[in-house]
């Protein structure tokens, strides 16, 4: 089953994150939130100070997809772009340091997750999940980066476990193009490699290195990872789900139907067991990834003889 994120206020699971820690940054008299981020992570925190009345800064990369952009903009963020990931988080850190700013995301490289209430904020998905089901799935799949959502699902089932509403603590998947998280599980404790990435659909789960809460919150349950980085496969899965169940998510968010395949096909999931997939946003957030590999609209003579020509073979009766 498919748990979609995108029906939240900015149409992904960071609202979650976002809720919490803008919150939190408001009780504490912040008067501005900073935020490193290729776009999720960004609108959700950019329209939530709008909501607090904060202002936000939002630093992101020169390759973020024009409607991240607009989006961003939009809420009221003032957006600046640098073309190599980790400076974003030299700046963000020197501007925390020399202005007083309120970190909704990392500071640091290697990253080593967001904003600590932020992450809290990631436990009503379990909650969520629970109250769905009725009881705890056996395996849950997390499109993963810094293991936010991960490590927030698993504190989250940990409640309810502790509250005697279940005794059943999911099986956690983190899923990412490059590796990250299967190269970390099998690392050395206290070391992380580094992977090797490229350009890729699901850019907002591209993570070069895994974080350790993520790696633990895996552990911890028992769970794997899977690495996905075909953008084909990628893209055939997006349009798949979108035709056939009415769900257009975005290049990350279809990670965890891959790897939930995957893990089915080599029996790491049973038949019998419940799995829940985390669609964590929707693909309208970066349509022209898509637009390519659709063929050419086509435009009609006003008759009904170029229609059925154009309709696919048995359409009409």
């Amino acid at each position: 089953m498919l748990k979609d994120e995108s029906r939240n206020p900015t149409w992904s699971f960071k609202d979650r994150l976002a809720a919490a820690a803008v919150t939190k940054a408001a009780a504490s008299a912040a008067s501005t939130v900073i935020v490193s981020s290729t776009g999720n992570h960004g609108a959700a925190v950019a329209a939530y100070a709008a909501a607090a009345g904060l202002r936000c800064v939002v630093l992101t990369l020169s390759s973020i997809p024009r409607e991240m952009s607009i989006l961003i903009r939009g809420y009221g963020a003032c957006l600046v772009a640098y073309e190599k990931g980790p400076d974003r988080w030299s700046v963000l850190r020197q501007a925390v340091e020399a202005f007083g700013w309120t970190a909704i995301s990392g500071a640091v490289t290697p990253p080593i997750g967001s904003n600590p209430f932020g992450v809290e904020g990631y436990k009503t998905i379990a909650y969520e999940l629970w109250g769905q089901l009725g009881e705890a799935p056996d395996v849950v799949v997390v499109p993963t980066a810094y293991g936010d959502a991960l490590s927030g699902i698993r504190r989250g089932f940990a409640d309810l476990i502790g509250l005697g509403l279940t005794t059943r603590m999911p099986r956690l998947v983190a899923v990412d193009p490059f590796g990250a998280y299967a190269q970390g599980l099998q690392a050395p404790p206290g070391r992380q490699p580094t992977v090797p990435t490229r350009q890729s659909l699901a850019f907002s789960v591209a993570a070069r290195v895994a974080t350790y809460q993520g790696v633990e919150a895996i552990r911890a349950t028992n769970g794997t990872a899977v690495a996905e980085p075909s953008d084909d496969a990628i893209v055939r899965m997006q349009l798949e789900l979108a035709s056939g169940e009415g769900i257009y998510a975005e290049g990350a968010s279809v990670l965890a139907v891959l790897a939930a395949r995957q893990l089915a096909s080599r029996r790491w999931i049973d038949a019998d067991e419940s799995v829940v997939l985390l669609s964590t946003s929707t693909g309208l957030k970066d349509p022209g990834s898509t637009a390519g590999h659709l063929p050419e609209l086509p435009v009609l003579a006003p008759t009904l003889t170029a229609l059925e020509a154009a309709l696919p073979a048995g359409m009409c009766p």
